[in-house]
C-alpha cells in the first residue's frame, strides 16, 4: 500500500475498476481486496477517482498542518494556480483571506514559482546545449519516467517544479517559516516527502473540508488583479502559453493524460526527435482536472476560460537565490517477467488453450489476457478475475447438473413462457429429445394455474404432490418466482414408482381388512354353534379377532 493513497478494505466490491484504469498497473488483488503496489504506483489517482465505492483514501495531513500553525511558526501557503477554477474565486486576495483566518500568516501564488521554472526552460531551449526536453512540473510524469521509461530519462529537465522552487523562494524570503503547498494533486504529497523543500501539502479537498469546519466561504471581493502569464500552467500547454516561443527553432507539443504521455515517452526512447519541447500533464485536462479536486467530474471547459480570464501578459518579480536543478534518479520497477512456457500454462488455466479464446475483453482490469497471466505470475492477480472464464466455468458446472439431474427443470419467463428445459422434463412430458420448445407458452405441456397463483402471491411452492392424468405421472413440484430477475423456476420430481408402490400397499392392506372381515364372521357363526360349550370365551374371540383386523388395518 502507498504512504499517500490507502485502501477501505470493508468497502472493496471487487470490481476491479481501479486495474482498469491504473495506466502502470500497480494494483495487486489478494484476499478480495485491491491494494496498491506502492514501488510501481506513480501516484496519478486514478484508482481513488475512478472507484465506484470510494474505498481509496488520500493520505489526510491536515492535523499536521493544524499542529504547524499552533506552534507558533510561521506558516505560509503556497496555492497552486488551478484554485481559480476550484473555489469560485475572482482574484487571489479572496482565497489568502480566508487562509489567514484559517491560521497562516500568508499565503502566496504558486505561479510566481512557475514562473522561475518557465524562465528556467527557455533558458535550457536557449543555450542549445538540449535538443529534446521534456517539463518537469508534474510530479507524477516524472515517477513515470523515473520507474517505466529510463530511456527518456536524459530529456526530462531537471529543473524544481513550480511547487518547489515557490516554496524554496517563501523560505529565503521568510527564514524560520514553514510552508504548505495547497493544490489539486496526489502525487505532490510525495515529491515533498522526497525533496524536503515543502513541508506539508494539502488537497483541494482537504482545504475545503477545512473551511466547511469553520463555516468559512470565499467572500466577494471586487479587487482587480493584473494578469500574469504564469497563472496559464494549470490548463493543457499552460507552460508553453506562458513561454517566449518565437523564433527559437524549437517545436512546441503539449501532451496530457498519462496514456497519451505513455506514448509520447515511447517515441522518443525510439530515437529521432530533436527541436521538441514536450510539455507532460498526467491529468487529462490539466491540473484543473486533479484527482483531489471537487471538479473533476464537471466539464473542464468552464475552468479553462476561468483560467485564461485570470491569466495574462504580466511576469511575476521574483528571482531564487538557491539552485533550481533537481536530480531524478532512475527508480525501475523490480517485476519478474514469466517465461513464454509459464504464460502459456497460466493462460491454460483460465481456459485459454488457443489464441482464438483469448478474449482480451479487459473484464479483469488487464487489456489482454497475456498481461492477466503476467500479473497472476507476479502475484498481484489471479486466476478468478477471469469473468468469461468464470461464467463458462459455471455455465458449464451448471448445464452438467441440469443436464445429469433426474429431476424435471424448466425456467419461464413472467409471461409463463419456456425459456429452458432440461432432458429429465422432456422424458417426464413424453417430448421427443431434441425438440426446441425455448420461447412456447407452457400451457402447451401444462396447466399454468399454480405458476400464475406463485407470480400474484409471490409464495413459493413447495413440493407440492399431484397427479398428471396426460402423463399418467404421479410428480411433486417447487415452484419459484424471483422477482428481481422476472423468471419463475420449476423442479419437478417424478414420484409415479412410489405412489404406485404406496397404492399398491394400500389394496393389499385392504384386502387383507377384507379376508380379516370374513374370517371373523365365519368364526362367528361357528362359535355361536357351540355357544353353550364356550360360553364367555365367545366374547373374548370377538374382541381378540378385532384387535388383529386393526392391527393389519394400521
Amino acid at each position: 500500500m502507498s504512504d499517500f493513497l490507502g485502501l477501505k478494505k470493508s468497502n472493496c466490491k471487487n470490481c476491479y475498476k481501479c486495474i482498469r484504469h491504473c495506466p502502470v498497473k500497480s494494483i495487486k488483488f489478494a484476499d478480495d481486496q485491491a491494494n496498491i503496489v506502492s514501488n510501481e504506483c506513480i501516484l496519478c489517482g486514478e484508482c481513488f477517482v475512478n472507484c465506484p465505492q470510494n474505498a481509496k483514501v488520500i493520505r489526510d495531513d491536515l492535523p499536521q498542518v493544524k499542529e504547524l500553525i499552533a506552534s507558533g511558526r510561521p506558516v505560509i501557503a503556497s496555492v497552486a494556480p488551478s484554485f481559480i477554477s476550484e473555489f469560485g474565486a475572482t482574484n487571489f486576495s479572496q482565497v489568502k483571506r480566508v487562509l489567514q483566518k484559517l491560521g497562516f500568516a500568508s499565503a502566496e501564488e504558486t505561479a510566481i514559482g512557475a514562473g522561475i521554472v518557465k524562465n528556467r526552460y527557455q533558458e535550457m531551449i536557449a543555450d542549445g546545449q538540449h535538443p529534446l526536453i521534456i517539463s518537469s512540473c508534474c510530479h507524477t510524469i516524472n515517477t513515470l519516467i523515473q520507474k517505466y521509461y529510463p530511456g527518456a530519462l536524459p530529456y526530462l529537465a531537471d529543473v524544481l517544479s513550480p511547487m518547489l522552487a515557490h516554496c524554496q523562494l517563501i523560505k529565503e524570503q521568510n527564514p524560520g517559516a514553514a510552508t504548505v503547498f495547497i493544490g489539486p494533486c496526489i502525487s505532490k504529497k510525495e515529491e515533498a516527502s522526497i525533496y524536503g523543500i515543502c513541508d506539508v501539502v494539502l488537497t483541494f479537498e482537504d482545504l475545503e473540508s477545512w473551511m466547511t469546519e469553520e463555516h468559512l466561504v470565499i467572500e466577494p471581493d471586487p479587487a482587480d488583479e493584473s494578469g500574469k502569464r504564469p497563472r496559464f500552467f494549470p490548463i493543457p500547454g499552460g507552460i508553453i502559453a506562458s513561454m517566449d516561443t518565437a523564433d527559437t527553432g524549437y517545436s512546441y507539443i503539449a501532451i496530457d493524460g498519462v496514456e497519451n504521455c505513455k506514448a509520447a515517452l515511447k517515441e522518443i526512447e525510439a530515437g529521432g526527435l530533436s527541436g521538441c519541447f514536450v510539455e507532460m500533464n498526467a491529468c487529462e485536462g490539466g491540473c484543473i482536472n486533479g484527482p483531489a479536486t471537487t471538479t473533476r467530474h464537471q466539464r473542464s471547459i468552464a475552468g479553462a476560460v476561468k483560467v485564461r480570464s485570470f491569466a495574462g501578459k504580466e511576469e511575476f518579480d521574483a528571482e531564487l537565490k538557491a539552485p533550481l536543478e533537481k536530480k531524478m534518479d532512475y527508480i525501475g520497477v523490480r517485476a519478474q517477467i514469466p517465461g513464454e512456457a509459464a504464460i502459456k500454462e497460466i493462460l491454460s488455466k483460465m481456459g485459454k488453450t488457443s489464441p482464438e479464446k483469448e478474449l482480451n475483453c479487459g473484464s479483469c482490469g488487464y487489456n489482454t489476457c497475456r498481461e492477466k497471466a503476467i500479473a497472476v505470475y507476479q502475484g498481484k492477480a489471479d486466476l478468478s478475475m477471469c469473468l468469461p472464464f468464470l461464467k463458462e466455468k459455471a455455465e458449464s458446472f451448471s448445464d452438467k447438473i441440469i443436464s445429469n439431474t433426474p429431476n424435471a427443470i424448466f425456467v419461464l419467463d413472467e409471461d409463463l413462457n419456456i425459456q429452458q428445459i432440461n432432458q429429465a422434463a422432456l422424458s417426464l412430458f413424453n417430448i421427443p429429445a431434441g425438440a426446441d420448445l425455448k420461447g412456447t407458452p407452457l400451457v402447451r405441456i401444462l396447466n399454468p394455474t399454480d405458476y400464475l397463483n406463485t407470480m400474484v402471491t409471490g409464495r413459493n411452492v413447495l413440493d407440492k404432490k399431484y397427479y398428471l392424468a396426460e402423463y399418467k405421472k404421479y410428480v411433486a413440484e417447487t415452484i419459484i418466482y424471483d422477482k428481481e430477475y422476472h423468471m419463475i423456476f420449476s423442479i419437478m420430481r417424478d414420484i409415479t414408482d412410489a405412489e404406485t408402490k404406496a397404492s399398491q400397499e394400500d389394496d393389499l392392506r385392504r384386502e387383507t381388512a377384507e379376508i380379516t372381515d370374513q374370517v371373523i364372521e365365519k368364526q362367528m357363526r361357528v362359535v355361536q354353534e357351540i355357544a353353550s360349550l364356550l360360553g364367555e370365551t365367545t366374547a373374548e374371540t370377538k374382541i381378540a379377532l378385532t384387535k388383529l383386523k386393526s392391527t393389519i388395518q394400521k
